[in-house]
């Protein structure tokens, strides 16, 4: 990499892997979820993300990007804790849910950190109709992250606390 285009390049194919690798490893975390309300988070992000993955695949395009060619490793990693986090806990429903949605949100602020610095490269180069379509998968990315908080603080903590009384 010598230019921040080519840094703009890589962050693209980097985010893309990220997207295709959740949209394989989301389903499977759905399935170890109890929380009816959890569970529609999960599903609302997994449609989101297919719409994401397809931005990208727009942005790419209209660049003259192949978006395929990367690993995102810091993906890898993360999926890998959640699907260890699985085999790990025990069948607590409560803790369960609690303990994926601290999975994902790991997954989520990754994606926030990555569609943050996209964002900006695409607006220091100059793509402002690229940078917003980053930007609205940002925002999305916001919004997935405060649900799952906010299913966290209200509902879930304290069922998980209430568990191991």
């Amino acid at each position: 990499m010598k230019t921040l285009n080519d840094l703009f390049e890589h962050q693209l194919k980097d985010l893309y892997s990220a997207e295709i690798q959740l949209l394989e490893a989301l389903p499977h975390i759905m399935e170890h979820t109890s929380d009816e309300q959890l569970r529609q988070a999960f599903e609302n992000h997994l449609k989101e993300t297919k719409e994401q993955k397809n931005r990208i695949e727009t942005i790419c395009n209209e660049l003259n990007i192949t978006p395929n060619g990367e690993t995102c490793q810091a993906m890898k990693s993360l999926i890998s804790e959640a699907r260890n986090f699985i085999d790990e806990a025990e069948e607590d429903n409560e803790l369960m849910d609690v303990g994926l949605i601290a999975e994902i949100q790991r997954v989520q602020h990754y994606e926030i950190s990555g569609y943050g610095a996209a964002v900006r490269f695409a607006k220091e180069l100059g793509y402002r109709n690229i940078a917003k379509t980053l930007q609205e998968t940002l925002n999305e990315e916001y919004d997935a992250d405060s649900t799952l908080e906010k299913l966290a603080e209200t509902r879930l903590n304290k069922k998980a606390i209430g568990g191991n009384s």
